[in-house]
């Protein structure tokens, strides 16, 4: 790779980088705002945010590349040379500087001899749709050691990042699904990139390279992560904050239960106090048990005074257990600091930079 195009290449990757992670991530975590929308609703207007804004970046991006060398001249990838030369004949007759009015008739023309040139020598042929017009200029070959280890410089490198961005209780959902879509590219690269023969449906992509794929689904990644993170971050929920405020409810009662008690206990006392039970007894004939002696072995009767002070102090031991639980469920919670996301920023940067050399 030539260190224009290197340089193009991590310029664009930081550049899209930071682009996800600074502007789309929260123009999304806007739209799903809860009470923004319906949950629905939000759900399908982020989905077609993130398709369109993905759609359009990359739309640009391979505008800006322009096109391959089989649409240059208007061939598949399962044309002869024989096809391809003929191919070539009718577009440079086409656009000769001597026949072709245009200003940028000499560069058009170059451009069809150079398609022409990489096409004809199936050696360049192959090189071009693994790596690209890059691969030709720096006379890359495909090397299987040097392969593998650039992909797990790649894969690294957005793994790492993938788990710092989704550090938090709200985003695990979200990085398994970022996980799941790498090891699906993953896998889908390896198998395109060390086939000996055309990977690609030529009914589907006749004029499309492997290179061209593989640089989709790297340009499509961070929409990606950042869909799965906007998306998982909105249809997480707190168990622990449900089970939380169930407890705070259930302490609230509990409260309540023990000052009504509190206030019938009183009422008994007073009853007592004036000699209301003991009166009520003698007045219906019963027999008095003052100045009689206890009889051992014979349990006591409960009185209402002592089963509402058990009660409470069951209540007031329950209290306890809940407000200890509610406070340890305050003392759990994320405790991330910014700290690990400017390092994986750093640490991008440094991988970008070390890795083109």
């Amino acid at each position: 790779m030539s260190d224009d195009a290197s340089g193009g290449d991590d310029l664009a990757g930081l550049s899209g980088f930071f682009f996800y992670v600074f502007i789309v991530h929260p123009a999304t975590a806007w739209i799903l705002r809860p009470g923004r929308f319906e949950r629905k609703k939000s759900i399908m207007y982020a989905i077609a945010f993130l398709a369109l804004l993905a759609s359009v970046k990359t739309g640009l991006e391979l505008n800006a590349k322009g096109p391959n060398h089989y649409v240059k001249l208007s061939v598949t990838r399962s044309s002869n040379p024989l096809a391809i030369k003929r191919a070539y004949k009718k577009l440079s007759l086409q656009l000769h500087p001597d026949k072709n009015p245009s200003p940028t008739a000499s560069d058009e023309f170059d451009e069809v001899k150079q398609a022409y040139d990489v096409l004809m020598d199936m050696e360049f042929r192959e090189v071009y749709n693994k790596f690209g017009q890059e691969g030709i200029n720096s006379n890359k070959r495909f090397d299987e050691t040097q392969f593998f280890i650039e992909l797990a410089v790649f894969y690294m490198t957005w793994g790492m990042m993938v788990f710092v961005l989704t550090l938090g209780k709200k985003s695990g959902d979200a990085r398994q699904w970022c996980f799941t879509g790498m090891i699906v590219m993953l896998v889908v690269e390896i198998a395109i990139m060390t086939s000996q023969s055309n990977p690609l449906p030529t009914s589907l992509f006749p004029q499309s390279t492997e290179y061209e794929v593989v640089w989709l689904m790297h340009s499509l990644f961070p929409a990606f992560m950042n869909g799965c993170r906007s998306l998982g971050a909105f249809l997480y929920v707190d168990l622990d904050a449900q089970a939380r405020q169930l407890l705070l409810a259930l302490q609230e009662q509990n409260k309540d239960i023990l000052l009504v008690l509190r206030d019938v206990q009183i009422g008994v006392q007073s009853v007592q106090a004036n000699g209301g039970g003991s009166g009520g007894r003698l007045a219906a004939g019963g027999p008095s048990t003052v100045g009689a002696p206890m009889q051992v072995g014979v349990p006591m009767r409960a009185t209402p005074t002592g089963k509402l002070k058990e009660l409470q102090d069951r209540l007031q031991s329950s209290n306890t257990s809940v407000v200890k639980a509610v406070d340890e469920l305050k003392s759990e919670g994320s405790k991330n600091s910014s700290f690990g996301f400017y390092a994986m920023i750093m640490g991008y940067i440094a991988f970008s930079y070390l890795f083109s050399k």
